[in-house]
């Protein structure tokens, strides 16, 4: 296989690329990578242009292995090719994150305790395009898992950009001036909800715009200033926004509280013939502190 470039990236413990793996196998109907062969391929912007990501674990699994396939349609430097391709991997892998002091704190925890046996080695697999993470976010609620997958697959194949390689084609999420140019009835063939349509719509363009930054919201000061930025927005409740603080902004003590999934799996775990309350909830957080994002992440596994 053709490639341009190769270079491996350290990992820090606890990693396991089979867990993570096992994490982003979870959907057959993911359409912004696939899945071969234990190895991850993936488009990766590149100025102006597109290349093949393929994303693996080294030959005695210590390192992660990256490989930059094909060409790009205009030249670009490879020692700025790589960083940027490194970069991308280690924000979607959460590699700059210690987790040393959540597994510390997990194993005395009677939920999380399990979590981190059954799931040792996992990281908090990222968005990092803040457009593509509220979109998510937005696309996802009120509806199955499955069906989201659907609109999002709908929504990527309709304003997305693609890159062609050895007969696969890899798409990359529509940008937000791609959106942002659009009306409602434009959206509707894709059989989301009206609501939907223009909440996606609304956040391109302030994101178009330049009113909506990740860096803005990194630099909001707290993850409460962050939220409250983020639920200001049309279509962005609490959970939305902590599902962003979570998933590209890495804010390990954001916490979706309200989520179904996290509920349905602390029943599982606790053997309860009903979801738990808030307070019961509040309770069991309480030892997760500081580690919110985390211990959601770890419990959402047991369900999916």
């Amino acid at each position: 296989m053709k490639h341009m470039l190769s270079f491996q990236i350290d990992v820090p413990e606890p990693f396991r690329f089979s867990e993570n793996l096992n994490y982003l196998s979870r959907s057959p109907n993911e359409c912004l990578y696939q899945i071969r062969s234990d190895r991850i391929y993936r488009a990766l912007p590149v100025q102006g242009s597109a290349v093949v990501m393929d994303v693996g674990a080294d030959a005695d699994g210590q390192a992660i292995a990256v490989r930059l396939l094909g060409d790009p349609d205009s030249p670009v430097d490879q020692l700025q090719l790589q960083a940027q391709a490194e970069a991308y991997v280690r924000e979607w892998f959460d590699l700059d994150t210690d987790l040393a002091p959540f597994y510390e704190q997990a194993e005395a925890d009677p939920l999380l305790g399990k979590a981190i046996k059954a799931f040792y080695g996992l990281r908090l697999i990222g968005i990092p395009d803040l457009f593509e993470a509220i979109s998510w976010g937005i696309i996802g609620q009120q509806i199955h898992l499955g069906y989201a997958y659907t609109l999002k697959r709908r929504l990527v194949e309709a304003y997305g950009h693609s890159v062609e390689h050895e007969g696969n084609t890899y798409w990359l999420f529509p940008k937000a001036e791609d959106i942002a140019r659009l009306e409602v009835q434009d959206l509707q063939p894709l059989r989301m909800t009206v609501k939907k349509c223009e909440y996606l719509i609304h956040t391109a363009r302030l994101i178009a715009d330049g009113s909506l930054t990740k860096q803005q919201l990194m630099n909001a000061g707290s993850l409460k200033l962050a939220e409250k930025r983020l639920v200001s927005i049309r279509g962005i409740g609490p959970w939305t926004a902590h599902y962003v603080l979570m998933r590209c902004l890495r804010m390990p003590d954001a916490f979706p509280i309200d989520d179904v999934g996290l509920h349905n799996a602390i029943r599982h775990l606790q053997g309860m013939d009903r979801k738990p309350t808030k307070a019961e909830i509040m309770e069991l957080s309480s030892r997760w502190s500081g580690w919110e994002a985390y211990a959601t992440f770890y419990l959402w596994r047991f369900l999916y």
